[in-house]
């Protein structure tokens, strides 16, 4: 056998196993406040930063901890840095805190639920962020004339709770659902997100005519045309186009359990860029917390 001719077979067989073992290597997750999240090892932690180097390289770079959220290590384990004040951890409140939302009982949860702003997206592009509020407010004003025995958490109150502990829509998947009820103290929240892209566009256009009659005062014409009326008028077209759209939007709600208790999505029939709001209100009336 010839030893030369199987040694580069055997460094490529090495190489291989080497390469394949840095890609099944483990990382540090670090996810920020905004949403943002770094891969690589988390090299120390001190009182105010953590100090990270990317997954293959060997600069260090210093990450305030009061911008990280929470670091998923490689070996599985979890450290929260700016985790909200959780219902669950309301015995660990400072002795004489006054009750507030931050301390919700467990208790209090029950038979409350809040609307979430809705994730829009135009043209798979992101909607300004007040529309995402109206879309809320729409939910709430139509639901809360049927929500029976139920309560429902006013829109300003779940806003506030969100900003107050540090949730936007960038940074919200680092939370689950049922810590986002424990964050707004509710049992159950809805979670929706409206689709709306362009589709056709329909042209319509209408003609109009309109006739005066007159009578020629040419004097060559005079006495013919004192007979016989000569005809004038004029004739104009309008033209207009409207852009179509197809709008499709998916409910969820969850309980503080973190269950999804309803998930359905339905397709709007309307062409216009309010159709939204009838596809809204079908969704809401096939949850099991609509009332008649």
């Amino acid at each position: 056998m010839n030893i030369k001719l199987l040694l580069p077979v055997f460094v490529f067989v090495v190489i291989s196993g080497f390469t394949a073992l840095a890609q099944d290597k483990k990382v540090d997750t670090i996810l920020k406040i905004n949403g943002d999240e770094l891969q690589g090892t988390v090299k120390e932690i001190s009182p105010s930063s953590i100090k990270f180097s990317y997954a293959g390289e060997e600069l260090t770079y210093e990450v305030p901890k009061s911008d990280i959220i929470k670091i998923t290590f490689a070996s599985g384990r979890i450290e929260f840095f700016n985790k909200p004040n959780l219902s669950s951890e309301s015995g660990n409140a400072p002795a004489g805190a006054k009750p507030g939302p931050e301390f919700n009982q467990p208790q209090d949860h029950h038979n409350k639920v809040a609307i979430l702003p809705f994730h829009y997206l135009i043209d798979k592009q992101n909607a300004s962020e007040e529309i995402t509020y109206q879309v809320q407010m729409e939910a709430y004003s139509y639901l809360n004339k049927h929500i029976g025995a139920l309560t429902l958490q006013d829109v300003n109150e779940t806003n506030a709770l969100l900003i107050r502990n540090g949730v936007n829509e960038g940074n919200m998947r680092g939370f689950t659902m049922g810590e986002i009820c424990n964050i707004l103290g509710v049992e159950y929240v809805i979670q929706g997100t409206i689709t709306q892209d362009r589709t056709t566009v329909t042209s319509s256009s209408s003609s109009s005519y309109s006739q005066k009659s007159s009578t020629s005062s040419d004097s060559k014409n005079n006495f013919i045309g004192a007979i016989n009326g000569s005809s004038k008028g004029s004739a104009s077209t309008y033209s207009s186009s409207q852009q179509n759209y197809s709008t499709a939007i998916s409910m969820n709600i969850y309980t503080d359990k973190g269950e999804n208790i309803y998930s359905q999505s339905h397709t709007g029939f309307w062409p216009t860029t309010d159709a939204y709001k009838i596809t809204l209100q079908y969704l809401l009336k096939r949850t099991p917390i609509y009332r008649k």
